[in-house]
Formats: structure tokens, C-alpha cells, sequence
């Protein structure tokens, strides 16, 4: 596995990362022993970079990566996240009843310290602010994740989904070393003042959802593979009407995967992959077979002309439905 730096200063990581949010949140029913063998399958390949936070599963998915991250500690570059909460204690996503954004000071300490309970380890690797509450000067967070890293709980910290003028403001309290955001063929937002911004101050772009939550991967044909209780059965782009628009786009990215002899996933990976070396997509997998499958996609080299033909095939904008549903969508970008 190739490696890339994780911000101006941080260190070499695996291109290609994992994201573990699936493996006990959002995609349908748990299968723990598929993904501790999925974990550790990454290690093996070098895969390195484990990308979690709190309020997946309501810290299940971080008691998940615990015995494995102790177990290998030396090997696993751990990264995790806080920031949701909800009312009564404990953390929660968006549509949890009594879900809200606490970016305060004193639960990025609390959340810090509970983090590092459950994942059974004495220091994070990359502690970010997952989502930010508006009403919070963004300075007082940073002051209070620089603390932790000043206790040697944390090596580096991160902001995820925030505006560039965020990111500006974090990074003159203390460097930030990576920014997370969601980044696909399907989703280009960042490639404007984000990015921009993210490159004049040495900042990784950490790309979430690279395969657009399945759309890209060639795998998802209709609305009837999601379970009941999979989270994309209510996000827009899976919509009626949006769903069979978006799966259209994805005839480009299924004909250059046919050419360099990979699958669509593979190709979608590579074109982020080529964005720049400062790009670490982490997409997310509890399935063996689909580690490896990604995986392999930091070795394909497209050419010019591929990348052109993936970038006219899925322009800015072209996919249809937002992101997120509504109440998401307003928790971004602050």
C-alpha cells in the first residue's frame, strides 16, 4: 500500500483508508465477526488509516475496533470523531430524538476522554470535531482539542464538513492536519474554496463516502436492496426519480473500469486518488472482499484521457438530490 502524508507535518498514511461507520451504524444489521476479520484483513494490506467516531453506533463501532487497535496498535493509524450528542447523555445522530451539535469546550474534553475509554487506548491519532455548532466561537473548540493534544491524548486534530472560513480561523489557534469532507465523482463541492484553502495551509483533504454510499460501486441497481433499516432508504439522491437519474451517470465510470479490466469502485477511487496527493479517500466496507477491492485501487494509474472522460460523465452538480435530508444538510458548512 502506497502511502500519503497526513497534513503538512503529520505522518505517512495508507492512500487508501477505512471507514468503519458501516461495520455498527446506518447500512443495515450488524455481523461483528466480518468486521473484526475485515479490520484486520486491512492491517495486513497495510491499510492503516481506521477512521471512526462516537456516534456511530453510539460508541459501539469504537468498542468494535478496540480489540483489534490494542492488538495492533503500533500498526493502526486510529482516527475519531466527536461532536453529536444527544439530550439526557451520551452521543447520537442526526434524526436520534434529542440529537444536537455540542462543539463546547468541555465536551470536546469529555468526548475525548469517553473516546478513549471505549477504543481502550491512551492517545487518538486524529481527533476531530465531526460537526460544529455554529453558536460556538470555533476558537474555543480549538483551544480545547489543542489542550488534549498538549495532555498527549491526541496527535492531531481535524475538523469534518466545515466552511473554509472555519477551517482558516481553526488552523491560526493551533495546525490543523485534516479536513473531512465528503469528496466523489458524486459529490464535488470541495473542489472550489475548500480545497483551495485546504492546499495553502498544508491541510489533507480526507475524503469521505468516495464511492458515492454505493451509488458508484456498480453494485446498488434499484431501491429495493436497501433493508428497511438502511440509512440510504431515506437520503435523497436514493430517492424515487433520483436514484434512477444517478445510477445513469454511473455507465461512464462502469466503461473505464471495463478498460483497465477493474470494477467501477476501482475506477471511481482511482479518479479521486489522481486529485492530488494530498486526497486520503476512506471508503467504508464490513465485507473482506470489498476491503481488498479497494485496496487494490491505490496501484491503477489512469490515464488523461480516463479522468477526463470520468470527470465530464459526472460534472459538479449533476447528481440529483441533496446529500443529506434537510435537517443534515443544516448541520454542514458552518
Amino acid at each position: 500500500m502506497i502511502r500519503r502524508r497526513m497534513g503538512a507535518a503529520g505522518p505517512q498514511v495508507s492512500a487508501v483508508g477505512l471507514g468503519c461507520m458501516g461495520m455498527s451504524f446506518a447500512y443495515g444489521a450488524a455481523d461483528d465477526a466480518e468486521s473484526t476479520r475485515t479490520l484486520h484483513r486491512a492491517l495486513d494490506l497495510g491499510v492503516n488509516h481506521l477512521d471512526t467516531a462516537d456516534m456511530y453506533g453510539q460508541g459501539r463501532n469504537e468498542e468494535l475496533l478496540a480489540p483489534v487497535v490494542r492488538a495492533r496498535r503500533d500498526e493502526v493509524f486510529l482516527a475519531t470523531k466527536f461532536g453529536n450528542r444527544v439530550r439526557g447523555g451520551g452521543t447520537g445522530a442526526t434524526g436520534t430524538p434529542g440529537a444536537y451539535v455540542d462543539s463546547g469546550a468541555a465536551w470536546a474534553r469529555a468526548a475525548c476522554d469517553a473516546s478513549l475509554h471505549r477504543l481502550g487506548v491512551d492517545t487518538i491519532d486524529l481527533y476531530y470535531l465531526h460537526r460544529r455548532d455554529p453558536a460556538t466561537p470555533i476558537e474555543e473548540t480549538i483551544g480545547a482539542m489543542a489542550g488534549l493534544v498538549a495532555a498527549g491524548k491526541v496527535r492531531l486534530i481535524g475538523l469534518s464538513e466545515v466552511s473554509p472560513a472555519t477551517l482558516r480561523a481553526a488552523h491560526a489557534v493551533h495546525p490543523v492536519a485534516a479536513v473531512q469532507m465528503e469528496y466523489s465523482l458524486f459529490s464535488r463541492d470541495v473542489e472550489g474554496e475548500m480545497l483551495a484553502t485546504c492546499r495553502e495551509l498544508g491541510v489533507a483533504l480526507v475524503a469521505y463516502s468516495p464511492v458515492g454510499r454505493g451509488l458508484l460501486t456498480g453494485a446498488i441497481t434499484g431501491r429495493a436492496q436497501l433493508a428497511a433499516d438502511d440509512w440510504r432508504a431515506g437520503a435523497p439522491r436514493f430517492a424515487e426519480g433520483n436514484l434512477e437519474a444517478n445510477l445513469a451517470l454511473v455507465d461512464e465510470v462502469r466503461a473505464v473500469a471495463a478498460e483497465i479490466g477493474g470494477s467501477p469502485a476501482q475506477a471511481a477511487l482511482a479518479w479521486l486518488l489522481a486529485q492530488g496527493e494530498d486526497i486520503l479517500p476512506i471508503p467504508g466496507t464490513r465485507r473482506v472482499h470489498r476491503l481488498e477491492e479497494n485496496a487494490a485501487a491505490a496501484d491503477i494509474r489512469l490515464s488523461a484521457g480516463q479522468l477526463a472522460r470520468l470527470a465530464e460523465a459526472v460534472p459538479p452538480g449533476a447528481v440529483a438530490g441533496e446529500r443529506y435530508p434537510e435537517a443534515a444538510m443544516r448541520l454542514v458548512g458552518h
